[in-house]
């Protein structure tokens, strides 16, 4: 399950990066940073990965998720901060899900 959804979360990096005046080193794979303290990436770009990660997810596993909620705001390493952190993030909102 999270190599689909690592594979979803690059699919949707890659895309945002085609809009970026610098990309995000997507062929870091699992290190490749996203969104912490000395990334170039605005607040808004973040929510456009966000909303399109989303919306790609409910696509690919039938699942409607909030990725952007209470947890992953107050959580002291934030999963946003790089492909793996999100991969594991996302891959626990599902078991969750599925085992409610």
């Amino acid at each position: 399950m999270k190599d689909k959804i690592r594979h979803v979360i690059i699919q949707s990096v890659t895309e945002l990066n085609a809009t970026l005046p610098e990309p995000l080193p997507i062929e870091n794979g699992n290190e490749c940073f996203i969104y912490r303290h000395d990334s170039h990436l605005d607040s808004i770009s973040l929510v456009m990965l966000i909303a399109d990660l989303e919306s790609k997810l409910e696509d690919d596993f039938d699942v409607s998720l909030t990725l952007a909620n209470e947890k992953s705001m107050s959580a002291k390493n934030s999963p946003f901060s790089s492909v793996g952190r999100l991969t594991d993030y996302v891959a626990d909102l599902i078991r969750e899900l599925h085992s409610a």
